[in-house]
Parts: C-alpha cells; structure tokens; sequence
C-alpha cells in the first residue's frame, strides 16, 4: 500500500533541514575554529602560516579578521609584516587609491581612442566629400555625353531622311 505523498514531503524536508543545519555548524566551525583557537595559543611556532597575506581585500570585517586571526603571519617578511599591521581604513584608502588610478588610466586611454576615432572619422569624411565630388563629376560627363548622343542620333535621323528624298535606296548594290 502507498503512503500519501504529503507524509514523504514532511519528512524529507525534516531530514533535508538537518542535514543542511549540520553541514553549516560544520562548514562555519571549519573556517571561524582555526580562528578563534590560535588568538589563545602564545607559541609562534604552532601557528602554521599558510595565509596569502598579499591578496587585495575588499570589504571591512574579513581584513579585520584575517588580522586578529593571523597575527604571526608575515614576521618573516618585512614587506608583509607592514601590509598585514595596516588597519582596515589605510587598506580601504589604498584601495580606493588603487582604483582612481585604474580610472584615471581608462579615462585617458578613452580620451585617447576618442582623439583617434574623431581623427580617422575627419580623414573618412574627406575621402567621402573627394568621392562625392569624382561621382558629381562623372555624372556630368554621362549627362553630357548622353545629350550629344541624343543630338547625333537626331542628326542621324535627318541626314537618313534627306538622303531617302533624294533616292537612296538600302540595298543599292
């Protein structure tokens, strides 16, 4: 006998539900535990530094934490040492300042390519205004062609008719 399909919803959902909840307890635990544990520890040789301080972050309680969390890390390095003692604030303004420079450099490049393409649009428009100019030109010389051909034609015609008024004939062989 089969069960009604509302009595598998409710307790799949239930399972699914708690199976969902263990693995974030889990996946929180994994990443905030290591954390929270080596803040207690005073030995420098059990912490295992294996952060990439050097990476840009961009939002405010990560670099925070990553701060409080990693405290050894980087004494080796001087350079790191100093990134990874900068509060979030001189971060956040360098990389503000990172980003104004990226957008000082697309802005002239823009610049740039907009000079470029004013540039070659004037050098197209010349060519167009020359092209214009020849097609005007040969329009012209067709129209004045096709008149003197309208003229010769006529002129043809009449020099026909008077040579048949005075009696030539087609085929006078």
């Amino acid at each position: 006998m089969a069960y009604p399909s509302k009595h598998y919803g409710l307790s799949c959902n239930g399972a699914l539900r708690v199976v969902l909840v263990l693995f974030v307890m889990f996946f929180v635990g994994y990443i905030v535990g290591p954390g929270l544990f080596s803040k207690g520890s005073s030995n420098a040789a059990s912490c295992s530094c294996d952060c990439d301080c050097s990476q840009e972050l961009e939002l405010l309680w990560p670099v925070e934490f990553i701060n409080n969390s990693y405290p050894d890390c980087g004494k080796h390095n001087p350079e790191m040492g100093e990134e990874m003692q900068k509060n979030a604030v001189d971060l956040i303004s360098d990389e503000i300042g990172l980003q104004r420079r990226v957008a000082k450099e697309r802005l002239e490049q823009t610049r740039e390519s907009a000079i470029t393409a004013r540039s070659t649009s004037s050098q197209y428009q010349l060519e167009a205004q020359k092209c214009s100019a020849h097609t005007q030109t040969c329009e012209e010389g067709r129209e004045r062609a096709e008149a003197g051909l309208v003229e010769e034609r006529k002129l043809t015609a009449w020099w026909e008719q008077r040579a048949l008024e005075l009696g030539w004939r087609e085929n006078m062989t």
